[in-house]
């Protein structure tokens, strides 16, 4: 056994930290009467120190090894009360990993020794084990300072009417073909040329990328053969997941956000502070439970034994408590300045606004957020939901959030289904969803918009059926959304009939023109722009093959061709993506409305019919906002939702103007401008068409 020298250390900064003669290792516990340092060899296979932490400021124990190398495998063991009944689940047989560490050894294996309690005893929970879970879990790694040096801050636009990307870390890149094979599936792959070039083609400008911290697959998929491909399932907020890793190992994935940084395009990531993989009271010890699970987690008044279930997975993190709160900050800030990426969306956001008395827009986390001088600078958004009490909570978050919008998905579904009443809702979310967002300062710009996700039907699947088919999920087909507002034109399924095809491929062009041609942030999972399927899976998440993975070789390209045509309008025309709402509202340089609603012939458009299905839409600049917007940049859409063609009256253009047809989903050559004649058009049946201006004798 080595001897190695010890002393007191500090307290200041948590985690194992070398600093080129040794390492300081510091672990939050409030409850712990001793915390044990366990050191492993190379290989991760034996246990070759065990040393109690000799010192302990407030709730940090900390203590300093000299001489320790980088690359050291160690874990911690807590000690402390065993007694479920009153929060405390303390068991120094279980080898915990550091919350703060930045690289694991190993993988997790679902084994009855990773659980704190007796699984075979009739006292469940209550009873107590006393085998060593050391070989059954990755073990921490002492981080090279090198690897992590900061990194040259990102774009931090925050202009946030950009066009988002949804895309998993594997899924996006396993079946591509033209990416090389070592880095298929890997984050070097996501930003690979062919990747680069793909989403540059389609005028991206966020990619947003489903969880990478390291996560842990549930025992309950792993008897059946099947993963947590979608990692909503985190267990180490510092670490990278190993999985996605390729050649270059933690390199690579700066690689790959530099790469992306120098294509013009900013890196969000998905990120899960609301739960852990340790579940509820049956689930292992793995790591924040072992340490302290009365101040980890959020506990049931009366009953500790049991925890809050706010988010539906087991348990809720305690980001009230100021030491959770400081972890969350610190893998924040870590991810940012260390990783480069530039901004977050909040999984079940709700939860970590959620205080002793329920959500609070003011609560600690947000105040926390506001006035941190990194994060402050970067893009936040939140999903805005939980299972808790009044968890939904949709238009309720800080101004400086974005939130996913579902009520958009699920509207613009409805409307193009042909539901009763849907049009009046459509109107709604094409400014913006005011009725949702316009309070307290926040931006046009705050809804997220989006069709479909990694989570329900891809808007393939909302055009082909009608019922989810999850069988493969081995759920017996229970799981999975019931409303997802889909309608596959007759035939469940893929079907040869050239006539259901091409409905199927009209209504997702439609969809795709509503979203590029609403106000507020489009967003679109990998796919989604070339007609991927899921074969009518509703919830892939444990799905890591090609049901989960994008299928690039059935690609839509002429699908694929209008989706990057239509983003490049939305760039070239900033009526389409302003940053102020629209109210109709007289604009004071000209009196003109910023935004009128019409019926084909012209009229005032009559909301009260429940039947309503057409309608057009003037867009000209916010009366709110600055001339930001040229008064050329005048944008007239028609929505006809009829089977049967419109004659639409046009508005009359600005003088030495004229309308051009821009965008329609039933034209043959998309994205070529068509030029108009007298005050009419006609427009087809089920179709979106968008007009702008044209001075007079413009080159087209």
């Amino acid at each position: 056994m080595t001897a190695y020298s010890l002393s007191g250390g500090s307290a200041n900064a948590l985690g194992a930290i070398h600093d080129g003669a040794g390492v300081n290792f510091a672990v939050f516990s409030a409850h712990a009467t001793k915390i044990e340092l366990c050191l492993f060899s190379p290989d991760g296979s034996r246990e070759t120190v065990r040393i109690a932490l000799p010192e302990r400021t407030g709730h940090v124990w900390h203590g300093y090894l000299h001489d320790l190398p980088i690359g050291t495998l160690y874990g911690y063991r807590a000690h402390g009360p065993y007694a479920p009944e009153l929060g405390h689940r303390f068991n120094a047989n279980k080898l915990l990993l550091d919350p703060y560490a930045r690289q694991l050894h190993g993988t997790w294996v679902n084994h009855p020794a990773t659980l704190g309690y007796d699984d075979t005893s009739s006292a469940c929970d209550l009873s107590f084990d006393s085998r060593d879970s050391a070989p059954y879990v990755p073990k921490s790694v002492v981080f090279d300072p090198k690897k992590f040096a900061n990194m040259t801050p990102g774009h931090h636009r925050k202009s946030n009417r950009d066009l988002i990307y949804e895309a998993h870390p594997k899924g996006a890149t396993k079946a591509h073909a033209g990416i090389p094979e070592n880095i298929r599936g890997t984050y070097e792959g996501l930003a690979s040329d062919e990747m680069l070039d793909h989403l540059k083609t389609i005028g991206v400008q966020a990619v947003e990328l489903m969880p990478v911290h390291s996560f842990v697959d549930e025992k309950f998929l792993d008897d059946r053969g099947l993963t947590n491909y979608w990692g909503y399932n985190s267990i180490g907020f510092f670490a990278l997941e190993p999985r996605y890793l390729g050649p270059d190992g933690i390199a690579g994935f700066r690689k790959m956000v530099d790469r992306f940084h120098a294509a013009g395009i900013e890196v969000i990531l998905d990120v899960v502070y609301n739960h852990t993989a340790e579940g509820d009271q049956r689930g292992p010890t793995l790591s924040y439970r072992g340490l302290d699970n009365a101040s980890y987690y959020r506990l049931t008044a009366g009953q500790p034994r049991y925890y809050v279930n706010d988010t539906g997975c087991g348990n809720t993190l305690n980001v009230a408590h100021p030491y959770v709160l400081r972890m969350v900050l610190d893998s924040l800030r870590f991810w940012v300045e260390c990783m480069g990426i530039d901004g977050f969306r909040f999984d079940l956001a709700t939860t970590l606004g959620r205080e002793d008395h329920g959500f609070d827009v003011r609560g600690g986390f947000f105040d926390a957020l506001r006035q941190d001088p990194v994060l402050a600078n970067v893009r936040m958004i939140a999903e805005p939901w939980d299972i808790g009490p009044g968890g939904y909570q949709l238009g309720g978050f800080p101004h400086e959030f974005n939130e996913w919008n579902d009520s958009y998905r699920d509207t613009v579904r409805r409307y193009w289904r042909g539901d009763a009443h849907s049009a009046q809702e459509l109107g709604a979310r094409l400014l913006g969803s005011a009725d949702k967002f316009d309070h307290k300062g926040r931006r046009a710009d705050s809804s997220i918009n989006f069709l479909a996700s990694h989570d329900g039907f891809t808007l393939a699947d909302t055009t082909r059926y009608n019922h989810r088919h999850n069988e493969a999920n081995t759920e017996n087909n229970r799981d999975g959304h019931h409303s997802n507002y889909s309608d596959n034109a007759g035939v469940e399924g893929e079907t040869d009939d050239p006539a259901i095809r091409l409905i199927r491929t009209r209504r997702q062009r439609n969809m795709l023109a509503t979203l590029f041609l609403s106000q507020g942030t489009p967003m679109i999972p990998a796919g989604d722009e070339f007609a991927n399927s899921q074969k009518g899976n509703n919830n892939a998440y444990c799905q890591d093959n090609p049901i989960g993975w994008i299928d690039w070789e059935t690609a839509d390209t002429e699908l694929l061709a209008f989706v990057a045509s239509l983003s490049t309008f939305r760039q070239n025309h900033l009526s389409v993506r302003q940053d102020r709402f629209l109210h109709g509202a007289a604009r004071p340089k000209d009196g003109l409305p910023d935004v009128a609603w019409t019926d084909f012939a012209g009229e005032p458009l009559e909301w009260r019919d429940p039947g309503l299905a057409n309608l057009c839409l003037l867009l000209r600049c916010s009366a709110e906002a600055p001339d930001y917007a040229p008064d050329s940049d005048i944008v007239f859409i028609v929505f006809n939702r009829a089977p049967e063609p419109g004659k639409v009256i046009l508005p009359l253009p600005e003088p030495d103007h004229h309308w051009v047809r821009a965008i329609d989903t039933d034209a043959n050559e998309q994205g070529a401008f068509c030029e108009l004649e007298g005050p009419h058009t006609i427009v087809a049946g089920e179709t979106v068409v968008a007009f702008v201006q044209k001075t007079d004798g413009a080159q087209l």
